[in-house]
């Protein structure tokens, strides 16, 4: 009778906090991330939504500030193991309860949450779930993409799955039962118990994926499309991964944040100064004009005209080396007046 009672009540808990999550955006929607997400994800995925939404950014926006405050509580939220276990297993309720008993250290964890709820002993561990395999595409990024943001098309094909002819064995399982072998003998036995599903097969497909460029991201940095690995049965399909790599720039080459080029300058021009711009990779002009003597090999820093960061508006430097063209020959005149000044 308690038993039943006990599963009366998990029905309606269930019931009312499947109800409550898709009456409303979930955390995972708000910080527009998969259920599965590591812990990297949602911290990147927090990072670009609070630079988009802060205060800072939208002054008098009350839209943006109500976004600002959702998308903090949700990380708030998810970054903390205990809280993300609680919320994925009982929802936006079983944090108030949680919160009601104390929190951390105060008295609730998640067995004390599900007796409270159904009078129970703990939920069961879900059954892990088959994945298939990420796929892993390194993708060449222009500097100029990097530095100003873009998008690139690309070009992907992968196994979808179709419905064929038939059926198949699905959704195997493992069952524990006893069998008596003598007077008061048991023995344990497992059976593999497997359900009939309609037949499916893999087929080919292609089509067109647009890769966004984020300012500032560096060699290494992933851009994640979830669940659009390749597929398997009875499973869920494994993620696309494109990971940045800088591709090679004719003027300029990227250190980190910074940017190194060379410029080429006169005999004369190293002697006397020179006024001089060079053009960027959004084509803004730099003034690397000089009034002095320039060596050659001479490395100029020019603070802040470098690679932007990641999620900031801070910029890293530009270095430029100079090269000093001397002249093939000289005449014998030359030679004399040249002595003659800097003697």
């Amino acid at each position: 009778m308690a038993r039943g009672r006990r599963g009366f009540l998990l029905f309606i808990f269930l019931l009312s906090y499947a109800i409550s999550t898709f009456a409303g955006k979930s955390y995972y929607d708000t910080l527009q991330v998969p259920k599965g997400a590591s812990d990297e994800q949602i911290k990147r995925a927090y990072r670009k939504l609070a630079l988009k939404y802060h205060p800072d950014k939208n002054p008098g926006n009350e839209e943006a500030n109500k976004k600002f405050a959702d998308i903090s509580n949700a990380y708030e939220v998810l970054s903390d193991h205990e809280k993300r276990n609680i919320y994925d297993r009982y929802g936006e309720e079983g944090l108030r309860q949680n919160a009601a008993s104390g929190g951390r250290g105060g008295g609730m964890n998640i067995q004390d949450i599900f007796q409270n709820f159904f009078g129970g002993g703990p939920m069961e561990e879900e059954e892990k779930i088959v994945k298939g395999d990420d796929v892993i595409v390194e993708l060449h990024a222009t500097l100029e993409d990097l530095y100003m943001g873009g998008s690139l098309k690309v070009w992907r094909e992968k196994n979808i799955l179709k419905p064929a002819p038939g059926k198949r064995r699905c959704n195997c399982r493992n069952e524990v039962y006893h069998k008596q072998i003598g007077p008061g003998m048991f023995q344990q036995m497992t059976e593999q118990v497997c359900e009939q599903c309609p037949n499916v097969k893999f087929e080919r497909e292609g089509y067109f994926i647009t890769v966004d460029i984020e300012k500032g991201m560096q060699d290494g940095q992933e851009v994640v499309f979830y669940e659009d690995g390749e597929p398997i049965i009875d499973g869920e399909p494994g993620d696309l991964k494109f990971r940045i790599q800088t591709a090679s720039h004719e003027q300029f080459r990227r250190e980190g944040n910074d940017l190194h080029t060379t410029v080429t300058i006169s005999l004369l021009q190293a002697l006397v100064g020179f006024e001089k711009t060079i053009k960027h990779l959004d084509e803004h002009l730099v003034d690397i004009s000089s009034k002095g003597i320039t060596k050659p090999k001479e490395v100029r820093r020019f603070k802040g005209e470098g690679m932007p960061l990641h999620f900031s508006t801070k910029k890293g430097d530009l270095y430029i080396a100079f090269e000093v063209l001397f002249p093939s020959s000289l005449t014998q005149d030359q030679k004399t007046k040249l002595k003659a000044v800097l003697s």
